[in-house]
């Protein structure tokens, strides 16, 4: 998983390909649960891309995208939210988040 900014956030966005973008807080446990579950499923799913933006770092694109709490993980394709969900889920329901998105 790559760790993006706000200045990178609009072009990797606006792909074909399904994007799935944790946003984090380093000081946030939830956040820490999660994290080695995508990095796992970004391994099973190599035509998903996976993003981190950092909230603290990232404050205006958080609240643009009505970031109140964390973890949050949105989905994207072609620029538009397809799916996403709140809190650290157990790695079985991350999964089906990301097939529903994809419409396996």
């Amino acid at each position: 998983m790559k760790k993006i900014d706000e200045r990178e956030f609009m072009s990797v966005i606006r792909g074909d390909k399904l994007v799935v973008v944790d946003f984090y807080a380093d000081w946030c446990m939830p956040c820490r649960y999660l994290s080695p579950v995508l990095e796992k499923l970004s391994k099973e799913f190599p035509d998903v891309e996976f993003y981190k933006v950092n909230v603290d770092e990232n404050q205006e694109l958080a609240f643009e995208y009505g970031i109140s709490s964390i973890p949050t993980v949105l989905f994207f394709r072609k620029g538009e939210i397809v799916g996403g969900f709140v809190g650290a889920m157990p790695e079985s329901m991350v999964r089906a988040e990301i097939e529903k998105a994809l419409g396996i």
